[in-house]
């Protein structure tokens, strides 16, 4: 920089000055990527202060970008509501299928902001989620939500209370559609097609012909026939918000940079290639700016997105399946049924959830239960508000103790959703063996079995 001929004169200094501030500020997630660029400013500022022109240096400064959050910006442009005029229930089977539509398309945008046009650049690049850490935890809250949906599926002990817990399910697909939130759409029809969904031949009898008809209408949206040609003639006709399937959209990425090459005749730079690339990241950036009109509550969000951090593994699922419904030998054997979307991108990546985020969620989400459910405000609330609680998750991890009086603490609801955390999310931050009995100040007490599996659950 600083061999730049012919010399720079005064003018020139101070409007490169100005323009380098413009692109630090716009772009500082490239100067993040690559070191060189912040060496390159330090060099020009040594070139203006040998010049006199020691004033510009601030504007130059780079040295603030390694503590900058990756996700500031974008995701801040849409707040939950803390406001006590809007009261919601913490409980799924009092929600509606709009207000879960809405407060799952609430946590997909604020994951889809977080999403930087680096990070695009990245993922092009290694065609992986290495060191890709805001689009892996898009993923993680795709694959989640997936989960959440199979194992509030199979969580309830009856057919009939299962194809209800569908129906729900179907009802908040067809709200994210009107939402045009396609990527939790994906996410909530994928678990409803899900072989250990799909094969529950007793809770299929209870379900309608008409919700059957909107499944079929929904797989069909989404199918990858024709290179998802459904779901992207849908996609285009949607004005304003609208969230994609993160999935396709990156597949096209990877289209286009292996379709073209990288250098034309003489060695050349292949501008074309990098319009089209950018011009494909541009318009999901651009997306990020159209904020929806959601009237998200704070203390839902919480309850959900410990939901969602509850992890298991494929195995696990399909033993709760055959444990609500057993393999009939007599029966002819159901057609494994694929979700609508067949996301690659996706596969291998497992949530990595550490347990400072996982408490932080779960003192969260008990300050949100105690403020609507402690009426008295001393600290306690009702054995029946609980088990209504626990029932949004996907299955007990506790035995609350019967015998005792009737009243839970803070302390207890704590100690259960952090167990489940430890369980479910695999941290492996206690191993016990044998059965742990918390006791609090008032004797009320509930058991936890850490090593119980999903049938040992159920029939406690």
């Amino acid at each position: 920089m600083s061999q730049l001929h012919p010399p720079l004169g005064k003018t020139t200094r101070i409007l490169l000055s100005i323009y380098f501030r413009y692109w630090i500020q716009e772009f500082w997630t490239m100067f993040r990527l690559h070191s060189s660029l912040s060496d390159s400013m330090e060099q020009f500022q040594d070139l203006v202060r040998d010049q006199g022109q020691e004033r510009l240096c601030p504007l130059l400064q780079t040295k603030w970008i390694n503590d900058r959050h990756w996700s500031q910006k974008p995701s801040q442009r849409i707040k939950a509501n803390s406001s006590k005029k809007r009261k919601v229930s913490l409980l799924f089977d009092h929600l509606e299928p709009i207000e879960l539509a809405e407060h799952l398309t609430y946590l997909e945008f604020k994951s889809f902001c977080r999403i930087s046009f680096a990070d695009y650049q990245n993922y092009i690049r290694s065609c992986c989620m290495k060191d890709n850490p805001m689009m892996e935890r898009s993923i993680t809250l795709c694959n989640g939500i997936s989960q959440w949906v199979q194992l509030m599926v199979l969580s309830r002990p009856t057919a009939q209370l299962r194809a209800e817990v569908f129906t729900k399910f179907i009802h908040v697909a067809q709200s994210l559609h009107l939402m045009h939130n396609f990527n939790t759409l994906m996410a909530v029809v994928g678990g409803l097609c899900h072989s250990s969904i799909s094969r529950l031949k007793e809770t299929s009898l209870h379900v309608s012909h008409e919700v059957t008809k909107v499944l079929n209408e929904m797989t069909d949206l989404l199918s990858s026939c024709r290179n998802y040609d459904n779901y992207r003639q849908v996609y285009s006709r949607c004005a304003g918000f609208k969230i994609p399937i993160l999935g396709v959209h990156l597949k096209d990425l990877i289209s286009v940079n292996e379709a073209m090459s990288d250098y034309v005749e003489d060695n050349k730079v292949n501008v074309q290639k990098l319009q089209a690339l950018y011009n494909h990241i541009n318009e999901l950036i651009q997306l990020q700016q159209i904020t929806p009109q959601l009237d998200a509550n704070k203390d839902l969000v919480h309850l959900l997105t410990l939901s969602l951090d509850l992890y298991y593994t494929d195995d696990e699922i399909y033993e709760l399946s055959y444990t609500r419904e057993p393999k009939n030998s007599k029966a002819p054997p159901a057609t494994p049924s694929r979700p609508p979307v067949v996301v690659e991108w996706a596969s291998g990546v497992a949530p990595k959830p550490d347990p400072k985020t996982i408490s932080k969620h779960v003192q969260r989400m008990v300050d949100s239960v105690f403020k609507n459910y402690d009426h008295d405000e001393n600290g306690y609330i009702s054995q029946g508000d609980f088990e209504k609680i626990a029932a949004s998750f996907p299955f007990s991890f506790c035995v609350m103790d019967k015998e005792k009086e009737g009243l839970i603490s803070r302390e207890e609801i704590t100690a259960y959703f952090m167990r489940a955390s430890v369980i479910c999310s695999k941290l492996g931050l206690v191993t016990l063996s044998s059965r742990v009995l918390l006791t609090t100040k008032q004797k009320h007490a509930f058991s936890v079995q850490p090593n119980m599996t999903i049938q040992e659950s159920i029939k406690k």
